[in-house]
């Protein structure tokens, strides 16, 4: 069954096209164009505007030339949105799996710029979920995560459930953290604010309070004296809990 970004036509990914990367000026295109420069602007409208925003022709406008201009560099908008999904994965700064490093802070160093990189791009969790994730920098955190867990001394058959328990979770954390820091913006609302909001709010739905009670002894032990801090909080745990489920399972080094 194809992904949700291929077209009935059997497209795969702008990386298995075979297609000559096209680069500099041709048939009249405007100078200082590339898929380079396209690519950075998609991701910056992308940051400013949103997935459901985006189109070729705001695109365009924003880089002062014409769509077709645009479609010299790129055949059409999936194209573009894989690329600018690799780019945004080129943003994350990862440990070196043959350093003298204990593997626990270099898996710690990946979860946390992953977890960052779905934060600060939340368009980057749909993509993801959409596109084969085969660009050279997907690629790259690929090997480096499949490394840093071989360290582990986790058996052959548990690798890829290691990184699945780890990075879903880290995935699925970012994700939620992102679009909640997007709706607070957009409702012009501090973190502390939409959060009380939104605490107030679900008191009055049948149910809700009672559940809150409860919660109340939890949400004082977990600490934090915001949101932001709360949620540092809850990670680092998260992450310590999956950290010693890996370690149990690897057995004495």
């Amino acid at each position: 069954m194809p992904n949700a970004g291929q077209k009935a036509s059997g497209r795969t990914s702008v990386w298995l096209e075979g297609k000559v990367r096209r680069s500099g000026r041709g048939g009249g295109q405007p100078s200082g164009l590339d898929r380079d420069r396209i690519t950075e602007v998609t991701v910056r409208l992308l940051d400013a505007e949103g997935l459901a925003k985006f189109s070729m022709r705001r695109l365009a406008a924003e880089l002062n030339v014409t769509a077709m201009s645009v479609y010299w560099y790129v055949d059409t908008k999936d194209d573009l949105l894989e690329l600018a999904l690799d780019a945004a994965f080129g943003e994350l700064e990862l440990p070196d799996p043959e350093a003298d490093e204990d593997w626990r802070d270099q898996l710690r160093t990946v979860a946390k710029e992953y977890r960052g990189l779905l934060v600060r791009h939340p368009w980057v969790s749909p993509l993801a979920g959409t596109f084969l994730n085969i660009g050279p920098n997907s690629l790259a955190l690929s090997r480096i995560v499949h490394r840093v867990i071989r360290k582990t001394g986790l058996p052959a058959h548990g690798i890829t459930g290691a990184i699945s328990a780890v990075f879903q979770f880290v995935y699925g954390f970012g994700t939620i953290e992102g679009h909640f820091i997007a709706r607070s913006a957009q409702a012009g609302m501090t973190q502390e604010a939409y959060f009380r909001h939104a605490m107030t709010t679900a008191t009055r739905a049948p149910g809700a309070a009672e559940i809150l009670k409860e919660n109340e002894e939890i949400m004082t032990a977990r600490g934090g004296d915001t949101v932001e801090e709360m949620r540092d909080r809850d990670f680092t745990f998260a992450l310590d809990l999956l950290i010693k489920g890996i370690e149990a399972m690897a057995g004495p080094a």
